[in-house]
């Protein structure tokens, strides 16, 4: 039985989907004014790994994540860059879906823009107005009305007057309250705008979520993802709006995932600890990032350092050294999963998506089918697929163990070549043979300079990149 922990309840639920056997999930997406860094690879591959394990346990699912493609960053940059919004937001859209596709992350079901969906907007928009939860301030643009809204702050635990005490009102916001939020935005002198009740302009940030989650999945859904930072005020504006607009119960379970610190310091621009995804992939596979992402609780706080990143290059070295050789036509084809090591693993999937739990699963069937190799290799065969099949649950584990041991970074000079690499391995051999063993040392001092690691067992020398 899957329990989830919901952020509105503070507390773990046993999570019911509201139609049996369907699940329905928004996960807010990026605004597209620059590439990914590590903050949005945690939320693509946190609910990626959501999604795949609900469709492992049966679930039908409808995955949601949206593209917010206008946003006063995305005009300012497009300005700086001097091209249009639409070029733009194209090349990074493009680009997030190439870091994407290298972490392993599923492309989500739906993929709403937010400059599809200005109709819906301002249809919440106007029904909002209707309700006494919007107005038109005196600047022109719509606000919506926070203390009309019963129950506002109760995602975020934050009280109103509290809010208030740290707030301030600019003679020329014409806001009723401080704490009132920006819905439609009246048009600047060249910038984008769209024609509405209320004067050509564009949407505050948080209508846009509104309004594409409930047209994609409908007025209630079962599950709402995103980063920690978006709980105040995005999401505990999302939900004033959306259930101000429709008088229905907007989410069931709330989700969200922890930060992302950088040697335990906030990863900003200005401390110079900034990387984008594509800096950390130029130094580390592509797989090696989603398993350091999830061999913590996603609502942990993850703490980026170098040293950790080795460390996950090295536990991902160990799993596909235990399946190295018994990854064969016949593993692949095996229809059972051992269900000692799986029942372990869904337990903890189901524990609110333990993923690091799981990744300790999994080291626990390397350890048997390290010791199965040579008691028993058909069963360390039938273990290696059972590993595969619980990995793949995760995205993990996908490469062939080869190629994962022994291929460099894609585009970085890796010394020596494959073909190389074994022909000095052969010298090596001969030189042992011939009793020569201060050559055969030489050969291993030299390949290890070059970043490769010879393993010598049951008389077979293998090697990997380290």
């Amino acid at each position: 039985m899957l329990h989830l922990y919901n952020t509105l309840s503070r507390k773990k639920v046993v999570f019911t989907p509201i139609d049996p056997g369907m699940v329905r999930m928004y996960v807010c997406g990026m605004t597209v004014y620059d590439l990914c860094h590590l903050g949005h690879a945690r939320v693509m591959v946190v609910f990626d790994v959501v999604a795949r394990y609900l469709r492992y346990s049966g679930f039908k699912v409808t995955y949601v994540r949206n593209v917010t493609d206008i946003d006063d960053k995305i005009i300012q940059r497009a300005e700086q860059h001097g091209e249009s919004i639409a070029a733009l937001t194209e090349r990074y859209i493009t680009a997030m879906h190439e870091d994407e596709k290298a972490l392993g992350v599923y492309p989500p079901d739906i993929e709403p823009r937010a400059t599809a969906a200005m109709a819906d907007m301002i249809q919440m928009i106007t029904t909002l107005i209707a309700k006494d939860l919007a107005y038109v301030g005196g600047t022109g643009d719509v606000f919506y009305a926070v203390a009309a809204f019963k129950g506002y702050g109760r995602l975020s635990g934050k009280q109103l007057d509290d809010l208030r005490a740290g707030e301030r009102v600019d003679i020329d916001e014409a806001k009723r309250d401080p704490l009132d939020f920006v819905l439609w935005k009246m048009a600047k002198p060249g910038e984008p705008s769209w024609p509405s009740p209320w004067g050509e302009g564009r949407p505050g940030w948080h209508i846009e979520c509104s309004a594409m989650s409930t047209r994609c999945l409908g007025n209630h859904f079962d599950i709402h993802g995103g980063g920690m930072d978006l709980q105040f005020p995005h999401h505990e504006n999302e939900i004033a709006q959306s259930e101000g607009a429709t008088g229905c119960t907007f989410v069931n379970v709330w989700m969200h995932n922890g930060f992302v610190r950088v040697q335990e310091e906030k990863m900003s621009k200005s401390l110079g600890n900034f990387f984008t995804l594509r800096e950390i992939l130029a130094q580390y596979r592509p797989e090696v990032i989603r398993f350091f992402i999830l061999n913590s609780h996603y609502r942990s706080p993850l703490n980026y350092t170098e040293d950790h990143l080795k460390e996950a290059q090295a536990a991902l070295n160990r799993l596909y050294t235990a399946l190295r050789g018994l990854d064969n036509e016949e593993t692949l084809l095996a229809e059972s999963i051992d269900p000692v090591f799986e029942s372990r693993f869904k337990s903890a999937m189901d524990d609110d998506f333990n993923t690091a739990e799981c990744i300790a699963v999994l080291f626990d069937m390397a350890r048997e089918i390290n010791r199965l190799k040579v008691v028993d290799p058909l069963k360390a065969h039938f273990l290696a697929h059972s590993m595969r099949c619980l990995a793949h649950v995760i995205g993990l584990l996908t490469d062939d163990p080869e190629h994962f041991l022994q291929g460099g970074i894609e585009g970085t000079d890796t010394g020596l070549d494959a073909a190389a690499i074994d022909r000095l391995i052969t010298q090596r051999l001969d030189a042992r043979a011939a009793k020569d063993f201060k050559e055969a040392d030489r050969i291993r001092d030299l390949l290890s300079a070059a970043g490769i690691v010879l393993e010598d067992a049951l008389g077979v020398t293998s090697w990997r990149r380290g």
